[in-house]
Formats: C-alpha cells, sequence, structure tokens
C-alpha cells in the first residue's frame, strides 16, 4: 500500500522462530504419528531441517510481496486510479508465484 510519494507499506504475514519451531514440531510429530515419516536422523535434527525450510519459504513469500508490490506501484504511476489495488496484488501474486515455482 502506498502511503504517499515514496513512502509504502509492506503487509506481511509475520510469524517469530518460535513459532516456526512449533509448526516444524507439530508437522514432524503429526507425520510420526501417522506412521508416514520414519526418522534415520535424530529428531532434533529433522526438526531443525524443517525449521530451515519453513523460514526459507517464508522469506520467498515475503520477498514475492515486496516485488508484487513494486510492481503495482508501478502500475499505479502509470495508471493512476484505473484499477483495485488489493486484487491486482492478489492476481499479480498468483501469477508470480505460478512463474517462479512457489507454492502458495
Amino acid at each position: 500500500m502506498t502511503i504517499g510519494p515514496g513512502i509504502r507499506l509492506v503487509k506481511v504475514m509475520k510469524m517469530t522462530d518460535k513459532q516456526m519451531g512449533r509448526l516444524a514440531k507439530l508437522i514432524i510429530d503429526k507425520l510420526i504419528e501417522q506412521r508416514v515419516l520414519v526418522l534415520k536422523e535424530t529428531e532434533e535434527k529433522v526438526r531443525q531441517r524443517a525449521l530451515d525450510i519453513l523460514k526459507s519459504d517464508f522469506a520467498r513469500e515475503r520477498s514475492l510481496d515486496i516485488e508484487v508490490n513494486k510492481m503495482i506501484d508501478d502500475l499505479e504511476r502509470q495508471n493512476p486510479g484505473s484499477f483495485q489495488r488489493f486484487k491486482m496484488f492478489t492476481l499479480l501474486k498468483k501469477r508470480l508465484a505460478k512463474e517462479k515455482g512457489i507454492v502458495l
């Protein structure tokens, strides 16, 4: 969202490291409970790897949001008032995510 000239507010879902750690633990525990996952490493190593993957994924989505907002800012400057920003954000984000192979 553009607040004024050169001032932009970017909304992203923020999760703390602690929340991501709990999410990784929950996923690993459920997969073990459902006998979908058999550990070949220690549980701690597997959880750490899951946490690393979650952090990486959130960082990729955050970068995608920033890129989409920049694109929308450019479009808004070229075509002021001709589209609804929140609708354009969703469309552009889906398109870019597909192009870059990011699962939303």
